[in-house]
């Protein structure tokens, strides 16, 4: 099998915790609901990858329907994508056993992510944290995805699936795994915190209004972007102009991934335009955008059911793209089964 064998797969996965905010709908949720069509989809709530820290389990069992809530509400069309939630389907934990034993330590130390999120404690945090790369990486290959849209921020991680590919292949001397290509596109990939421009937007900010949450009502929707923290200065003639200023440049990026357009058509529009008028203009847009997701979010919400029904037929269909693959590298690797 050679590279350009591989059917053109995406796969992308979303943790079940701390909610959905408006970073996470501009930066990934959006862009993977646009992909539906273009090949085939497969997206994932990746509960497994959650309880690298301690989860309260009512909580995670809520935070996975909420999480798959989202997704349906903002555009995942279940006929189009396969959508599941990682735990219902065991092959992603069987194949990271072997990931484990290809990649090296030391690939893992470089891991930037890790290192944020251990600090100083990095002796005590758990075992799953330090190799949770390893699991990701399964997750992707497991369907020999070809393509993965992410955050610049996670872009490191596509490339330690593709250098543990790349040993895999070698060390068996097979091509039977894709080397993945990174997806990372689009004007507001990175959505910044609307109180701080140099900050990325967080559902752990210490205060609600540095962030959209996606089950945010019209009203609280407007309210934050009405108060968003700009600068006294107009917007610009070009895009140039809005160098050195962050909370002018996110506002903008905003409005543009929302109107699905770009930075530049925006300050041709409003060049000149205070921010008396430009920001009424970006709350009556995310409202138009966001509301009736947050609606639809909640009426789903209402009906866990349902959640389930979709989540476990879901992983019906994942199974049966997971296991052949998986059985495959089973045997490329050696294992005797009777």
């Amino acid at each position: 099998m050679t590279q350009s064998t591989f059917t053109p797969r995406v796969f992308s996965g979303i943790k079940p915790s701390g909610g959905l905010q408006l970073g996470n709908y501009l930066g990934a949720i959006k862009r993977w609901a646009d992909m539906q069509g273009e090949m085939e989809t497969i997206y994932c709530v990746v509960d497994l990858h959650a309880i690298t820290v301690w989860q309260d389990p009512a909580e995670l069992r809520d935070g996975t329907r909420e999480i798959a809530a989202g997704l349906l509400a903002s555009g995942i069309d279940p006929t189009k994508s396969i959508l599941f939630n990682q735990s219902q389907v065991s092959a992603h934990v069987e194949l990271c056993w072997l990931f484990n034993c290809v990649a090296r330590v030391g690939w893992m130390n470089r891991m930037t992510q890790f290192k944020d999120k251990a600090g100083s404690n990095a002796e005590k945090v758990s075992l799953g944290l330090y190799a949770y790369p390893s699991l990701m990486a399964a997750d992707i290959l497991l369907y020999h995805a070809t393509h993965v849209p992410v955050g610049e921020d996670q872009k490191q991680h596509v490339e330690l699936t593709r250098d543990i590919a790349s040993k895999f292949n070698h060390d068996f001397k097979t091509d039977f795994f894709p080397l993945t290509e990174p997806v990372i596109e689009g004007p507001a990939t990175r959505v910044m915190n609307l109180r701080d421009g140099t900050k990325k937007m967080s559902k752990s900010g210490e205060s609600d209004m540095e962030r959209v949450n996606m089950l945010d009502d019209a009203d609280k929707i407007a309210k934050k972007f009405k108060k968003a923290k700009t600068d006294p200065e107009p917007l610009p003639e070009t895009l140039d102009g809005l160098k050195d200023r962050p909370e002018a440049r996110n506002l903008v990026d905003i409005y543009s991934a929302l109107n699905d357009t770009t930075p530049e058509a925006v300050i041709a529009e409003y060049a000149g335009a205070g921010w008396g008028t430009f920001k009424p203009a970006l709350a009556d847009l995310a409202v138009a955008k966001l509301a009736p997701i947050s609606d639809e979010m909640c009426r789903l919400m209402n009906d866990p059911a349902e959640i389930d029904r979709i989540l476990g037929d879901g992983a019906y269909k994942a199974r049966e793209i997971a296991e052949p693959i998986l059985q495959q590298a089973y045997d490329i690797v050696g294992f005797l089964r009777s």
